[in-house]
């Protein structure tokens, strides 16, 4: 054990404010890391579900597609009719300091991208479970962006709280006992030191 500091009153003190600091920040850590972690395993059981329907959106969506392959030919050229989408914005909220990403959506398409003619039931279906599949699909960024985040700020936090906990916080508490106990040998030393000259005056 190595420890630099000189064994004062004022020292001890300062190292008791320290330690008492060096915890309080411990404390802080562990709970928002408790926060963080509930925050993203309700934000990742939300991603399991989307991604579920998703799967079925899109499962969906190409099977309408290749029927209307089948029943129209390639629809390329009706594809290329239609613009491409920048309805998408996104902002950010904060959950203990962690910029976590709010997507929004607001077509800017017009409503009708396409005409009846050269069309049929298939296409229709097909059309829709692809929009369907693209909501699913910017609402599951923005769950799984947020995951990401936040585990990476859990394992940053996790990361201080063992540095806390495991060095510092120890390390003030041995410090304390170091100079706890040169002060009280001190305090023996003088204490003997007296009664040898009260003794030497007594005689």
């Amino acid at each position: 054990m190595s420890v630099t500091v000189f064994p004062t009153k004022s020292n001890l003190l300062s190292t008791k404010k320290s330690l008492s600091l060096a915890m309080l920040g411990y404390d802080l850590m562990d709970r928002k890391r408790n926060i963080l972690i509930r925050e993203m395993v309700s934000l990742i059981d939300e991603a399991k579900s989307i991604r579920g329907e998703i799967e079925v959106t899109y499962e969906k969506a190409y099977k309408a597609l290749q029927d209307t392959n089948v029943t129209l030919g390639l629809i390329q050229n009706i594809a290329n009719g239609i613009d491409v989408e920048n309805g998408v914005n996104i902002t950010y909220r904060s959950v203990m300091g962690v910029e976590i990403p709010k997507v929004s959506f607001e077509s800017t398409l017009p409503k009708a991208l396409y005409g009846f003619v050269g069309t049929n039931s298939r296409f229709d279906v097909a059309y829709t479970s692809f929009e369907k599949a693209k909501q699913y699909t910017i609402i599951l960024a923005e769950v799984e962006n947020s995951v990401y985040r936040l585990a990476n700020e859990i394992k940053k936090t996790q990361r201080r709280a063992n540095a806390l906990n495991n060095i510092i916080i120890p390390r003030f508490e041995e410090t304390i006992k170091f100079i706890s106990e040169s002060l009280e040998e001190k305090e023996r030393e003088e204490f003997s030191r007296l009664k040898v000259i009260k003794n030497q005056h007594s005689d």
